[in-house]
């Protein structure tokens, strides 16, 4: 049996060796099934720490910090490559390289081995098909900016989650001055800021907003429940002034914490899930699987891989520049 364990029980002296803790980013009802796998194979069990929806990622980030040097939690399940990143800039993470990620790109793995990235999502547009028809639909981003869209648009609040990562890959990509002039102009247009993803796509799929910001698992979901909304893909043909623009995809990461209670158990968790993208891809967010070979098209109404174009964003560029992000968007969009 999974145990999704209180703080209290969490903040204990630490784990037997039976016992994984696990401060897991995803949404609970995804990594639920994959725990359970886990479990089944009798050896160990789990106790998972979740973040809610409006808090995405980022207090258990905060807490790994608080906790660094007599760390309670073993494992890292992070749904933000970002976060990631400036947690083993600060020591959080211990190196392991698994023998399951070993034909993984290079590219998903830190070059000190102390996270391992696996599962992507897309960043998309949702679109209510009843308030927009296909031919007035955004191809660029940008377009958001255009006066057209004044009082239609939703995006989760962007200090937090996915859509804090998505705001600091679009000021590298673009740069500062352009980046700054496309969240002033959303501003501009009365951008609506909601509590996470999954409010942004049930209010586009509800006609409360006609277009918003979301991730690909979000939109499937009101996609499933026949809802009148379709997922576009943004910037496919390219940019004459931003070449590196495209659609921008999101992993998952694992990481072993440095000093972890129970350091075998984390490994071999880890090893575990870096199986289970299949799973993921099926019925456990929709998500891209990572490992070489595997072009699985999470759902019909997503696009495979191949046929969209990748943003060229540099995860750790933009990650040196998260802070002024965050100040930037804070001056903006919190007051």
């Amino acid at each position: 049996m999974i145990r999704f364990l209180p703080l209290v029980l969490l903040l204990g002296c630490g784990s037997p060796a039976d016992r994984v803790v696990v401060y897991c980013a995803q949404d609970a009802e995804y990594a639920q099934g994959v725990f359970a796998a886990f479990d089944g194979q009798g050896r160990r069990t789990v106790a998972a720490k979740f973040d809610t929806e409006a808090n995405k990622s980022v207090s258990l980030t905060v807490e790994l910090e608080q906790e660094a040097g007599r760390p309670r939690c073993d494992v890292h399940w992070n749904n933000e490559i970002l976060g990631s990143i400036r947690l083993a800039r600060k020591g959080v993470y211990a190196a392991y390289s698994s023998p399951n990620a070993a034909d993984f790109p290079p590219w998903s793995r830190a070059t000190d081995g102390t996270w391992q990235a696996f599962a992507e999502r897309a960043r998309v547009l949702i679109v209510n098909t009843d308030l927009v028809p296909a031919a007035e639909r955004p191809t660029s981003i940008l377009d958001l900016t255009d006066a057209k869209w004044r009082g239609k648009l939703a995006m989760a609040k962007p200090q937090f989650g996915t859509t804090a990562t998505h705001a600091a890959c679009l000021f590298e990509v673009l740069g500062d001055e352009p980046a700054k002039a496309f969240f002033r102009g959303l501003k501009a247009n009365g951008v609506a800021l909601v509590a996470g993803n999954k409010t942004v796509a049930r209010g586009v799929a509800d006609g409360q907003f006609a277009v918003g910001f979301t991730d690909t698992d979000d939109a499937v979901l009101e996609v499933i429940a026949g809802k009148p909304v379709a997922v576009l893909f943004l910037d496919e043909a390219g940019h004459p002034q931003f070449p590196r623009l495209g659609t921008l995809f999101l992993p998952n990461t694992l990481a072993v914490v440095s000093g972890a209670p129970n350091e075998a158990g984390a490994k071999a968790l880890v090893d575990y899930l870096l199986t289970t993208e299949d799973a993921l891809a099926a019925a456990g967010g929709y998500q891209y699987p990572v490992a070489p070979g595997n072009t699985a098209r999470p759902h019909p109404a997503l696009k495979t891989r191949h046929e969209v174009t990748r943003m060229a964003a540099d995860f750790d560029r933009a990650a040196d520049r998260w802070d002024a992000v965050q100040a930037f968007l804070r001056d903006q969009f919190a007051r």
